[in-house]
C-alpha cells in the first residue's frame, strides 16, 4: 500500500511540475533568464531531495540512500550530456529563443524512453541472473574509455538519424519560426528544429545505454530507479540555461563521472563476494564528482589569473 501511495504521489507531482515548468498546458516557450533558471534548478533539486525524505520516512533510510545515490549518479551523467545539446543547437543554428521548445519535447520523449528502458532492464534482471555482472563489465569499460579518450564531439551532420530523416523527408535549410514541420510547394518538409529534436532524442537514447545500467547497478528496484532518473532528467532544461555560458568551466567533470562509472561497475563485479553499503557508495560517488568540479573551478580561476 505504501509503494502504491508513493507511485501515486510521484506521478501527481511530476505531472503538476510538467504543466508549470514545461508549459504543456499552453505556456509559451521562452528562454529562461539566469535567475529563473537558477530558481527552477533549485526547485527541482529541492523536490528530488524532499521526495527522498518521503521515501526515508515511508520505507526507511536504506531505500532512501539507494534513491539518492541513483539521483546523484544520473544528475552527473546528465550534466555531461548538456555538452552534446550545446553542439547540436549550434550546428542547426537554433537560437536561444527556440531552444526551450526543442528541450520541452526532448525531455518529454526522454521520460517515455526511460520508463521503457528501465522497465525492460528490471524485467531482464529478474529473468537473467548473469545480466548484472555484464552491466558491471559494460560500466567498467565505459568509464575507462571515457577516462582515457580525448575530448571530441561528434559532428551532428554525420549522425545516422539525420541521414535517415533526409531520406524520409526533405529538411529545409532555414528555420520557420518555432515550427517542426512546414510545407514547401505543397510538400511536407521537416525544419532544422525537428532535425535538432530528433538528434537530441537519439543522443539521449545512446546516453541511456550508459545511465540506465548505472542506475540499475545501484538498485534493480523499478520505483527507485525510475523516480531518481526522472527527477534528474526533469531538471535538465533549467540546468542547461543555467550552465549554458559556463559549460567550458567543467573541464575535469568527465574524470569524476568516469571514476563513478568504474566504481559502480566494479561494485557489481565484486557483489557476489563483497556487499558495499549504500552510504559508502553515495560517499564515493559524491566525493569523486565534487573533486572533479573543484579541480575544474581551480583550473579556470588559475587560467584567468595568468
Amino acid at each position: 500500500m505504501t509503494q502504491t501511495w508513493l507511485w501515486f504521489s510521484f506521478v501527481i507531482l511530476v505531472a503538476a511540475m510538467l504543466a508549470v515548468d514545461l508549459g504543456v498546458l499552453g505556456g509559451r516557450a521562452h528562454k529562461p533568464s539566469l535567475r529563473e533558471s537558477a530558481l527552477w534548478s533549485a526547485a527541482w533539486i529541492g523536490l528530488a531531495l524532499a521526495f527522498g525524505g518521503v521515501i526515508w520516512a515511508a520505507q526507511g533510510p536504506d531505500r532512501a540512500l539507494l534513491y539518492l545515490t541513483g539521483y546523484v549518479l544520473e544528475k552527473s551523467l546528465s550534466i555531461d550530456n548538456l555538452f552534446v545539446f550545446l553542439v547540436i543547437f549550434k550546428f542547426f543554428d537554433i537560437g536561444n529563443d527556440r531552444r526551450p521548445r526543442v528541450l520541452h519535447w526532448g525531455i518529454l520523449g526522454a521520460i517515455v524512453m526511460r520508463f521503457v528502458f528501465i522497465f525492460a532492464g528490471v524485467s531482464l534482471i529478474r529473468r537473467v541472473r548473469w545480466i548484472l555482472p555484464l552491466f558491471g563489465v559494460i560500466l567498467f569499460w565505459t568509464g575507462g574509455k571515457m577516462l582515457l579518450s580525448k575530448e571530441a564531439r561528434r559532428d551532428p551532420r554525420a549522425h545516422p538519424v539525420l541521414r535517415l530523416l533526409r531520406k524520409v523527408l526533405p529538411v529545409t535549410e532555414s528555420l520557420h519560426g518555432q515550427a517542426f514541420f512546414t510545407r514547401v510547394g505543397g510538400a511536407l518538409n521537416a525544419t532544422p528544429m525537428f532535425a535538432a529534436l530528433l538528434v537530441i532524442e537519439a543522443s539521449d537514447l545512446i546516453f541511456a545505454a550508459d545511465s540506465i545500467p548505472a542506475a540499475l547497478a545501484v538498485t534493480p528496484d523499478l520505483f527507485l530507479v525510475y523516480t531518481s532518473n526522472i527527477f534528474a532528467v526533469m531538471g535538465l532544461r533549467a540546468l542547461y540555461f543555467l550552465l549554458e555560458s559556463s559549460l567550458s568551466r567543467f573541464r575535469y567533470l568527465k574524470f569524476g563521472i568516469s571514476f563513478a562509472l568504474i566504481y559502480v561497475g566494479a561494485k557489481l563485479l565484486v557483489h557476489p563476494w563483497l556487499e558495499i553499503p549504500s552510504a559508502s557508495s553515495l560517499a564515493v560517488i559524491v566525493g569523486a564528482l565534487s573533486a572533479s568540479v573543484a579541480a575544474s573551478q581551480f583550473a579556470t580561476a588559475r587560467a584567468r589569473s595568468e
